[in-house]
């Protein structure tokens, strides 16, 4: 068990996870990719977590080991809280990572995974609304967890396609075969193995929504403080609503979400459906209103103002009764750890 982060001056890549398990198939082939380009793995562990991880490549926080790191936010957090990866992100950073990638303890790489760029030059599509990535990548009625139920069959004008152009995407989710990332509505009516089609990536351009999560997910250092996860919210939830924030913080540096095909295949972990579709009733009552409210809110534009713009963005959701006031000290401790 590693009790302190030592800070490393060399670019490295981290790759970032929490766990209540024992190390699985799924741990033992990411860090078998990981040992070929020289990245490593940091596990967030909680109250049910072992007391060690005994997978060489991996270095393991337990929760004594996370409150004594001198930060604030990893005291603050609560026990049994998806947002304890909050502490992933702040050791990754802290060791002075140019790419954090993060998943779940279930998802392992596929033979085409590998080193995401942040340059890119790929497809765009823009519409007012919303649009359905998924449907892009497999002819099965699929919508990703997080999309609102009232746009899944509403009829959508046709997205303006706009032409390949290089640009720096500093937040990139790689598509997951085998058990993606879908709300428990679908699994309870839909249940079925998913391979998508290997087709072309692409960027969703401002004003388009699609939500993202973080089962397979590439973050760059100009994105890093968009990472944060909100505590005061489902599990089921937190990386969802994340994800509508940092699209809006994206849209004020001319820059957008980019969806890969998948390079990843997830054995679904035992999940109690019906407690999943209970966790995520607040989402499906409030994921349209809650990115209106985004989509009406005036935020500066350049990448100095990223942090300043997550805050106010969260200030309006609990201005609007979607958050309480007590997320906003969460946030504080975030950004003061970051600094």
């Amino acid at each position: 068990m590693r009790e302190q982060c030592e800070r490393k001056e060399a670019n490295l890549m981290c790759a970032v996870v929490t766990s209540i398990h024992r190390p699985v198939p799924a741990m033992r082939m990411l860090v078998k990719a990981l040992k070929q380009t020289e990245s490593e793995l940091i596990v967030v562990g909680d109250r049910k977590s072992p007391s060690d991880y005994p997978l060489p490549g991996a270095s393991f926080y337990s929760l004594p080991a996370q409150r004594r790191l001198s930060w604030r936010l990893p005291k603050l957090l609560p026990e049994d809280s998806y947002a304890r990866k909050n502490v992933g992100y702040l050791i990754a950073i802290h060791r002075g990572a140019s790419l954090i990638y993060e998943t779940d303890d279930d998802t392992a790489p596929l033979a085409n995974w590998r080193l995401r760029s942040s340059q890119l030059e790929v497809q765009a599509v823009q519409c007012r609304g919303w649009y359905n990535v998924y449907q892009r990548f497999s002819r099965y009625p699929i919508w990703p967890r997080g999309f609102p139920l009232e746009e899944i069959s509403r009829r959508q004008g046709t997205p303006r396609t706009l032409e390949p152009a290089r640009r720096s995407y500093p937040i990139q989710q790689g598509l997951v075969d085998g058990s993606p990332d879908v709300d428990a509505i679908w699994r309870l009516v839909a249940q079925r193995p998913i391979r998508f089609a290997r087709r072309s990536s692409i960027a969703l351009r401002r004003g388009t929504w699609c939500p993202f999560n973080s089962q397979n997910t590439w973050w760059y250092p100009v994105a890093y403080p968009l990472m944060y996860l909100p505590t005061h919210c489902s599990i089921r939830l937190t990386d969802i609503w994340r994800s509508f924030v940092a699209q809006r913080c994206l849209w004020e540096i001319d820059s957008a979400v980019v969806f890969h095909a998948a390079d990843t295949f997830q054995r679904r972990n035992p999940h109690d459906l019906l407690s999943d579709f209970n966790q995520e009733i607040s989402g499906y009552l409030q994921n349209g209103a809650m990115c209106r409210s985004l989509s009406r809110l005036r935020l500066q534009r350049g990448r100095r103002w990223i942090p300043a713009n997550l805050r106010r963005c969260y200030e309006c959701w609990v201005a609007e009764g979607f958050f309480p006031k007590a997320e906003l000290n969460l946030l504080t401790a975030w950004l003061a750890d970051l600094r």
